[in-house]
């Protein structure tokens, strides 16, 4: 399985390239964004992945800084109650009941902006939950990478942290309960469309450790998704263009009971059959995650945020 990957070096310069299972790295030629590479049709990315992929690897992963994979003009956006389980829990915790049980089946999806590109955080950086909210929850969703025509050139792993107190207080506070510093997470590594066989078939898993133990376990299948990724997209696209492409999460099907929150100290990791796994420790703080501002210019900067292992 191959991964395209974006990274820094020692001396802070960011790199696209395509990494192997061996850890192996091989940059693409002319230094491309992400975003660059999303303007590309699929066959065009295609053969300059595999043209790449077929050199010598110039680093290895550990001797680099992972980034997440998002940059230039690219959005992070999101899909909601797209899971029967899904709109069992928000019916659960809202005052408005009868917004989630509609939307569940209308024609017109829930989509919602999620993050740019400088907000988001990968593997092993902090998420967040908001200190102004009671109930919070990470919600584990496969994420579809998508080029400027609004095609899927790969998948990673997202989680759309979320409030669950806030939006169940009014589904107009969503913003609020959706979109702030440490709420979106995706995996260090876009897979290939064209390596992934059956994306309708996917297992979900996540865990989240407290003391180093699960506190929290659930798992789940894209095969439970009550639209298809193709609607999602086709609705996205519509009124408005993506000149670098966008990610779009695809909405979760694990949510846990109203009892359970997220703890300052908890580590969220979840793994997506054949798409990889992610795992973030938790901050409650604000201020906890004021460095990405520092990030935009300088990355090394993640360096010192780094962590999450749930031993």
């Amino acid at each position: 399985m191959t991964r395209i990957v974006r990274f820094a070096d020692d001396a802070g310069t960011v790199r696209t390239g395509v990494a192997d299972d061996t850890g192996g790295v091989r940059a693409f030629p002319g230094a491309p964004l992400i975003a660059e590479l999303l303007r590309l049709s699929v066959a065009e990315l295609r053969a300059l992945v595999e043209n790449t992929a077929a050199g010598p690897a110039a680093v290895h992963e550990p001797d680099v800084l992972p980034l997440p994979p998002l940059d230039g003009l690219m959005e992070l956006w999101a899909a909601g109650v797209t899971y029967e389980r899904s709109r069992e829990a928000r019916v659960e915790e809202s005052t408005e009941q009868s917004v989630y049980e509609r939307i569940y089946d209308a024609e017109r999806p829930e989509l919602f902006f999620k993050s740019p590109p400088w907000r988001v955080v990968t593997d092993g950086e902090p998420i967040a939950v908001r200190d102004d909210s009671e109930l919070n929850v990470p919600e584990p969703e496969l994420a579809l990478v998508l080029n400027r025509h609004g095609e899927t050139v790969g998948y990673l792993v997202a989680d759309d942290v979320s409030s669950r107190s806030i939006e169940g207080e009014n589904p107009l506070y969503l913003p609020q309960a959706k979109i702030y510093a440490g709420s979106a997470a995706v995996s260090s590594g876009i897979v290939p469309a064209w390596e992934v066989d059956a994306p309708d078939a996917l297992d979900i898993t996540m865990a989240v450790w407290r003391d180093g133990e699960a506190a929290y376990r659930a798992s789940t299948s894209t095969a439970a998704f009550h639209r298809t990724p193709q609607g999602l997209v086709d609705h996205l696209w519509r009124s408005q263009p993506f000149p670098d492409g966008a990610v779009l999460s695809t909405g979760t099907g694990i949510v846990p009971a109203l009892d359970f929150t997220l703890h300052a100290g908890d580590v969220v990791e979840i793994s997506i059959e054949g798409v990889g796994t992610l795992r973030n420790p938790v901050r409650a703080q604000r201020s906890d995650l004021d460095w990405l501002v520092e990030a935009i210019n300088h990355p090394l900067t993640r360096r010192a945020h780094r962590g999450g292992s749930p031993e």
